[in-house]
């Protein structure tokens, strides 16, 4: 009697392990899965699983796509304003596009001051003795050795188009002034000749030259670069 007391706890402890892992049997003799096992990530997606295997969307997915597209919205909305934020306005765009010129109202000896890019550009229409002046010049003697030809347009050598501030310290030099009849600055004494080459002063490099094309005889575009004057147009 006391062997049949000590036994049944084991037999009971049996019977129970049974009943979690096994579970009843179907028509087709195939195991069910135990509901201590519902809880588990692994039988859940079995379980969302047709019989010829393929998956079945769950209202679990559908929230997360949802969740995921309302997500990927909101953030394409925020980011747009910073995006749209970057992009220049009209007036920056502006300042930058190139700038023509009228040539036509320009006198020989003449000097205008146009604006490019918030830059001060000369455009200067060189005389014949101006043009005479600049190109007999020994290269050997200048600070900055560049001939007359480089500095100007092929079949337009009299319309010279340059920065208009003295590469010393930034100064606007006058026009028409100093030994050379090109330009003096008045700051610190930077002379520059006709074709706004330094020749004395602490100025260190020519007056540059900006890029520019001619659109037609009588105008300039500043801001484009052709290296040919425009070829005549046939009638």
């Amino acid at each position: 009697m006391p062997n049949s007391r000590r036994g049944r706890p084991r037999v009971a402890l049996h019977a129970f392990a049974r009943q979690c892992f096994s579970g009843p049997s179907s028509a087709a003799g195939n195991a069910q899965p135990s509901r201590l096992f519902l809880n588990d990530p692994a039988w859940s997606r079995d379980l969302a699983t047709t019989a010829t295997g393929a998956p079945q969307h769950t209202r679990r997915d559908f929230m997360m796509i949802a969740t995921g597209a309302v997500g990927a919205v909101g953030v394409g909305a925020l980011a747009w304003p910073f995006v749209a934020s970057l992009a220049p306005d009209a007036q920056t765009v502006a300042a930058g596009a190139p700038v023509e010129v009228d040539l036509a109202p320009i006198s020989p000896g003449q000097i205008v001051k146009v604006f490019w890019r918030g830059k001060l550009i000369f455009v200067r229409n060189r005389t014949e003795e101006e043009i005479k002046a600049a190109q007999d010049v020994n290269l050997a003697s200048l600070p900055d050795p560049q001939p007359d030809s480089a500095r100007v347009k092929e079949g337009h050598p009299n319309i010279l188009v340059v920065y208009g501030n003295c590469t010393h310290l930034g100064c606007v030099p006058l026009g028409n002034e100093g030994p050379f009849h090109g330009w003096f600055c008045p700051c610190h004494g930077s002379v520059f000749d006709t074709s706004g080459r330094v020749r004395g002063g602490p100025a260190p490099i020519n007056l540059p030259v900006p890029p520019y094309t001619f659109v037609s005889d009588t105008k300039i575009r500043i801001g484009e670069e052709s290296n040919a004057a425009p070829k005549a147009a046939h009638a």
